[in-house]
């Protein structure tokens, strides 16, 4: 699958298709639309390190970190907690081949703790803001710095209890450290800050009266209109029903790019942002009502695309009329996305 990988020498994202082997990730370039036949560069697995979550970026949540045994360190970044956490699970398989306890153990500790199904972070995140029956936040002093807005890990945890997001202070601080791991918020104060850095994943949130928090900058409106306020208000309220890499083709040069789409509902948006970039806002989106979906047949290039395509297209048509191109990894990816985007349309 896709994965925006940091380069070595030049540390910018690049998008490239990863592909698992029993010893090694190979990474591919995608040009024009279609897979080069021989891999840009592969990880050797024998001997390698994963850090999952890893927190080094703090625009980047949603980092996978390896490091060979030549000490070269490599940055994957996934699109969603979900995603991130299976292709862990499956490389850390990889790693420990040769070890099935290890692999068992995993498994284990992935299915240990499992939110209840309706409840989402984004809405966890949004009862947190509301102004009356949200987080209490105060000013706190740590160090000799003032912090405004904030509030402890312990306040944390019982008002998760107390809303009925969790049964228990484990589950509380599970759910809490789900929640730093996504970069809804984030430690302020040195001992946060330090626990953070903990390599056992059960300590990096603390339940703790002094240990201080904060909603991440990336999770609040960072606004500078009113016309900006009302698209992020409108558009980028509704809840995620899907999301993930696609390709996708420019309605000006006609060039296939790597694009994170974010499919919402209630209201019903297709967002797509560029994964090579810091800017957490989309860098185009649609309103899906009046909008219509189809695959495309992979015999031949259709009519208005460019490309020697690898294939599994489908098309989207605005009620504005606006053509859409999007290219799927696979067939079964293609009908996914097309079965979650037909009812909201």
């Amino acid at each position: 699958g896709f994965l925006p990988l940091q380069g070595h020498v030049v540390r910018n994202w690049k998008v490239r298709w990863f592909v698992l082997l029993q010893d090694k990730l190979l990474y591919y370039k995608i040009e024009g639309g279609k897979k080069e036949p021989s891999p840009k560069g592969r990880i050797l697995l024998d001997g390698c390190t994963i850090t999952c979550p890893c927190l080094e970026y703090e625009n980047r949540p949603l980092l996978i970190k390896l490091k060979t045994k030549t000490n070269t360190d490599y940055f994957l970044e996934c699109c969603s907690r979900e995603e991130r956490d299976s292709w862990a699970l499956d490389i850390t398989g990889a790693i420990h081949a040769g070890h099935p306890v290890q692999v068992q153990e995993l498994h284990r500790m992935k299915n240990s703790f499992k939110l209840l199904e309706n409840i989402s972070l984004h809405n966890i995140v949004e009862r947190m803001y509301d102004s009356s029956t949200g987080i209490k936040l105060t000013r706190n002093l740590d160090q000799g710095n003032r912090y405004k807005e904030t509030f402890t890990g312990s306040a944390l945890v019982d008002w998760l209890i107390s809303n009925s997001f969790a049964v228990s202070r484990f589950e509380a601080v599970t759910l809490a450290s789900m929640l730093m791991d996504e970069n809804f918020i984030r430690p302020v104060g040195v001992r946060s800050t330090e626990a953070m850095r903990s390599s056992d994943p059960s300590e990096k949130f603390l339940d703790d009266s002094t240990a201080l928090y904060m909603f991440a900058e990336s999770s609040k409106k960072n606004t500078s209109s009113k016309e900006e306020v009302h698209f992020n208000i409108s558009e980028l309220s509704g809840t995620i029903v899907k999301q993930g890499f696609l390709v996708k083709q420019g309605h000006k040069r006609k060039n296939w790019k790597v694009r994170k789409f974010v499919l919402r509902a209630d209201p019903a948006f297709l967002h797509y942002y560029d994964p090579t970039k810091e800017d957490i806002k989309p860098v185009g989106g649609f309103s899906l009502r009046g909008c219509l979906v189809s695959a495309l047949e992979d015999n031949g290039v259709p009519a208005g695309v460019k490309g020697n395509v690898q294939g599994n297209l489908f098309k989207i048509i605005t009620k504005n009329d606006i053509d859409y191109y999007i290219q799927a990894s696979s067939k079964a990816e293609r009908v996914q996305w097309i079965e979650a985007i037909k009812p909201l349309t």
